[in-house]
């Protein structure tokens, strides 16, 4: 692989910037048919799901036993991440595309996937399986919330590789420039994705961790009201540094902005609800 760079001059000296010019095909099959960084982007995410959950289960802190763990994984993954994600993104991103043409839903091979939509469509089918199988929400979703940042930071990286979702204008050593971006004259950019998989994934998974290992952070709804409040902030700082939808709100916020405050209401209402900054002795699952 051929890296370019680009060169901008300053006051001070001329800076060098990478053209960002990754392939998004691993390699291809057959016809249109290739495998791509995205599709294993998410293999990798669940996978790490699957061995973490597998882990707890064993250890007797996930409710689910170990042999039911692949198919909860399953049925996150069609109906929460997948289904979830692109009716979030139709809803939230591109309402109006919708309108003029209803079967840009179905084309998910265009791209296009709401990580706010897949969250709701993840609490959805949880709900479901806590209620058909009698078993704790709120434990189903105190485990997927240590796992999500796997799958959070496989997919930011995936997002860089693919060039999509790139960063604001900028000269800082490190800035890359987008092709995909389509400017008038190559502009550098940050790699704002980049810096939400070590925020969105990374931190958050560390954060999270240490959290879980505290007497507090064992009770049941912490790690999942430490998590939505968590990632809103990470999201929130990411989005200062991305290139903003075509909507913005109250001359600056962003739609992913906005509804990470919404994210962050969510746990506040918890933690209030459950009472659970009072330090009480963890309940089993």
């Amino acid at each position: 692989m051929i890296f370019k760079t680009l060169s901008f001059s300053t006051a001070s000296a001329p800076l060098a910037f990478w053209t960002h010019n990754l392939d998004p095909v691993v390699f291809h099959v057959w016809g249109p048919l290739a495998v791509r960084w995205y599709g294993i982007s998410y293999l990798l995410g669940f996978l790490g799901a699957y061995l973490l959950l597998t882990r707890m289960s064993k250890r007797g802190e996930f409710v689910l036993p170990p042999k039911e763990v692949s198919t909860f994984i399953l049925h996150i993954a069609l109906y929460g991440v997948f289904l979830g994600g692109r009716l979030g993104y139709v809803l939230l991103y591109a309402w109006n595309t919708f309108i003029r043409d209803p079967l840009f839903a179905l084309r998910v091979w265009e791209g296009g996937m709401a990580s706010h939509g897949g969250m709701v469509g993840v609490i959805l089918v949880m709900l479901w399986i806590a209620r058909k199988q009698k078993i704790s929400f709120w434990n189903l979703t105190d485990g997927l919330a240590l796992a999500a940042p796997i799958g959070l930071f496989c997919g930011r990286i995936a997002n860089f590789i693919n060039g999509e979702l790139w960063g604001r204008p900028t000269t800082i050593a490190w800035a890359v420039v987008f092709p995909q971006a389509r400017d008038l004259t190559p502009t550098p950019r940050h790699p704002s994705q980049i810096y939400e998989a070590l925020g969105e994934g990374l931190f958050l998974f560390i954060l999270l961790q240490l959290i879980r290992r505290t007497t507090r952070g064992k009770r049941e709804g912490v790690t999942s009201a430490a998590f939505l409040i968590l990632y809103a902030i990470a999201r929130i700082a990411g989005e200062c540094f991305r290139e903003p939808d075509s909507t913005v709100y109250f001359g600056g916020v962003t739609k992913g902005q906005l509804y990470s405050f919404f994210m962050i209401i969510g746990g506040i209402i918890i933690l209030a609800r459950k009472k659970l900054w009072k330090n009480h002795p963890p309940k089993k699952p």
